[in-house]
Formats: C-alpha cells, sequence, structure tokens
C-alpha cells in the first residue's frame, strides 16, 4: 500500500511539473510575441537534403529545368546554419525555378573562433562538395552575415581561377570564376570590413582608448577570429594583419581579384543600435563619410530601409589626420588601407536603421532574421536582398 502512494505521489508530482512547464514555455512564448510583427507567418518549405546538408531547393515538383544558380549563405560568429533559413526560404518563394540557396553548415559554433582563413578554407571545401552534387550549376552568389562576410571573402579567393587561356571573352563575358562558375552577387549584412575596434559600437565602451586598449589585449578570448578582428594577429612574422592582406592580392591567394570578378557588391549596415558591428566598418566608410542620419528618410516600401546618400563610391584621395603618439594611429592608418583597397571596386551601400522598433537593440541579429520570433522586423531587408538580387 505504501509503495502505490508514493508511485501516486510522483506521478502526481510528474504531472504537476509537466504543467508547470508547459506554463513556463507559454510564458516565453508570449513574451517573445511581444516583439514579433504582426503581420509575420513562418515559411513552410522544408529544406534538408539526404545528406544533412542544408541545401534549399525549391518544393514545386513540376520544375521544367535544374536550378543553375548556387546562392552560398554564410553565417557569423557563434552561428550556424539556422540563422540563414527564413532568408533561404525567402529567396526560394522568389526563384523557385532558378535557385539552390546553400546554408553553410561548416563554421558553427565555437568553429568561428578559429580564425577567419582556417573557416575560408572549410568554407572553399563545402562549396566544391555542394558543386559536385549538383553538376548543372553555371553560377554562384554569396551571402555573408557578420563574421561570415569576412569568411566568404577568404573563401572566393580560394575558390577563384581566371582562364587565361581563353581570349575570345566580350565586355560581358569574363574568364574569371569562383568554384569554375561565373560569379554573380557578393553581399555583406553587417560584416566588419575593417575589423572590430575602434568604432563606438558599444555604448558601454564609449569609444575610450583605455577600453579599447584592454579590448585588443584581451581578443584572445574569441581566439585566432579575436585577433583577426582586432587587427592584431601576424605580429611575431611580421607581417600585416590578415584582413588587411584580404585587400590586394597575394601570390598564392587573388583577394581582392575574386571580390572584384563578382559582377555585383552589395553591403548592408545598421546605421543605428548595432552594438556588435559598427557602421562604418560595414559600410566600408570613414567615419566623417557617414551621411548625417537626419538626411536619411525610411523607403516607402522597406520601412526599415534608408535612403537619401547616394555616395556609392569613395573619395581615395581624401586625406586623414592621426594623432602623433596616439593609441588610435596605427589602427587608423590600417582602416586607411583597407578603405583604399576596397575602394577600387564600386558598392552598394543599404543603410538599415530599426529604430522605432521593439526589435532595435537587436539590430545585428534582426537585419538578418536569425531567429523570426524575435528579429522578425528584419523581414524587409530580407525582402529587399531577394527583390534586387541578380539572377
Amino acid at each position: 500500500m505504501e509503495s502505490n502512494k508514493i508511485d501516486e505521489m510522483k506521478a502526481s508530482n510528474e504531472a504537476v511539473n509537466k504543467l508547470k512547464n508547459k506554463k513556463k514555455i507559454s510564458l516565453i512564448v508570449k513574451k517573445l510575441s511581444c516583439f514579433r510583427s504582426p503581420d509575420y507567418e513562418f515559411p513552410t518549405i522544408d529544406e534538408v537534403d539526404g545528406n544533412g546538408n542544408v541545401d534549399m531547393t525549391s518544393a514545386s515538383t513540376d520544375k521544367k529545368h535544374s536550378p543553375i544558380h548556387l546562392v552560398v549563405m554564410v553565417n557569423g560568429l557563434v552561428g550556424s546554419a539556422n540563422n540563414w533559413k527564413f532568408a533561404a526560404k525567402q529567396f526560394l518563394k522568389s526563384y523557385p525555378e532558378d535557385l539552390i540557396v546553400h546554408c553553410s553548415e561548416r563554421n558553427s559554433s565555437l568553429l568561428t573562433f578559429n580564425g577567419v582563413d582556417v573557416m575560408g578554407n572549410r568554407l572553399a571545401n563545402e562549396v566544391m562538395s555542394v558543386i559536385k552534387r549538383n553538376p548543372n550549376l553555371q553560377k554562384i552568389s554569396f551571402i555573408g552575415h557578420s563574421l561570415g562576410g569576412l569568411i566568404a571573402r577568404y573563401a572566393i579567393a580560394k575558390l577563384y581561377t581566371r582562364d587565361s587561356t581563353n581570349n575570345d571573352c566580350s565586355e560581358n563575358i569574363s574568364n574569371e570564376r569562383i568554384a569554375g562558375l561565373v560569379p554573380i552577387n557578393f553581399i555583406s549584412v553587417a560584416t566588419p570590413h575593417l575589423g572590430t575596434g575602434g568604432h563606438r559600437q558599444v555604448p558601454m565602451f564609449g569609444g575610450s582608448n583605455s577600453v579599447e586598449k584592454v579590448a585588443n589585449q584581451i581578443s584572445w578570448v574569441l581566439g585566432r577570429t579575436g585577433r583577426h578582428l582586432f587587427l592584431t594577429d601576424n605580429k611575431a612574422h611580421r607581417q600585416p594583419p590578415l584582413l588587411i592582406q584580404m585587400v590586394n592580392d597575394s601570390e598564392d591567394l587573388k583577394f581582392f581579384s575574386a571580390l572584384k570578378s563578382f559582377r555585383r557588391h552589395v553591403v548592408y549596415a545598421n546605421a543605428h543600435f548595432d552594438h556588435i558591428v559598427g557602421w562604418s566598418t560595414s559600410s566600408i566608410r570613414r567615419r566623417n563619410e557617414l551621411p548625417q542620419r537626419k538626411d536619411l528618410v525610411r523607403s516607402s516600401k522597406y520601412p526599415h530601409i534608408l535612403i537619401g546618400d547616394a555616395t556609392n563610391t569613395i573619395k581615395q584621395e581624401k586625406p586623414i589626420k592621426f594623432k602623433v603618439n596616439s593609441f588610435n594611429t596605427a589602427r587608423a592608418s590600417m582602416e586607411e588601407t583597407m578603405i583604399r583597397g576596397l575602394a577600387k571596386i564600386s558598392w552598394e551601400r543599404i543603410d538599415v536603421s530599426f529604430k522605432g522598433s521593439k526589435q532595435k537593440y537587436f539590430a545585428h541579429n534582426t537585419i538578418q532574421v536569425n531567429t523570426p520570433w524575435i528579429n522578425s522586423d528584419g523581414a524587409d531587408i530580407i525582402q529587399h536582398l531577394v527583390d534586387n538580387f541578380h539572377l
């Protein structure tokens, strides 16, 4: 009898605990829903292929031909392939017969601390494996969020080839290839192209030189990736930091040529509330070249896109002043080198603002719709990306 009572009590306690857990989950969902856009709808296309890869193709069964354009989406620091699922599904809804979208899965979680070069090599190998599974592919595009943009820039240098034997090329047909495919779009979203340090994006840092020094000294916390982002790598070898090397061609890796080979180059950058990646580094502009926010107005079609600044190219000859013996001098000099190198390419700059949104403090993830429940306000940014994509 006593054992039966004990069993009944256990069962009762389990039922109570289950009820409590359900209430907790319900409460969390309610709290998250306050951040969610009222017109947000979850997409329904399924995406994982038989090999476990996040290769997303149209759910349509009446396709007349196989897709010929591969879109590679690359996640950022401590991210995963899941971060790009929402965007990938929107692409497939708009271009069901044209695209294969591959959300990279080789650099996720703690693997993103291994360094831009190591991750770039992984991504390059991953892209080649995707192409082998899809022999009909002819074109390729890359979309990277945050650190993913830098990883993609390294990977395309590994995948870049130029057929010097083909002299029958007109203006519109280049002999340059990425993984054997014609490069079309290179798009970065909130990517620190100029590195992470010195952009005053974290309010608690306040642009303080002393805090910036500490940040540089503890960049090792993020492993080799941190040293790359804070431009503190390669000191022992007396070589320029990797991000500076990546604005030029070297004997082994044609970083600049690979990037330039794409027909279109786009940077999406948060003008407000991005406490991870600053506006200037993500839009590849000097801080004194950033437009006045008060002069920018919201697009009527895409509520979080800012319009009003038509500067698509950087004035390369603009002088820059350094403070003597300042901690910022070396970093500013390196930034200037990167800007001048990347300025040789024409960039479309899309400035974004979530000012007024409940999700504004999550701007770095909202611009990607990283987690739809709490980043749904970025849906118009993804739609802008889809609508302006070149097939």
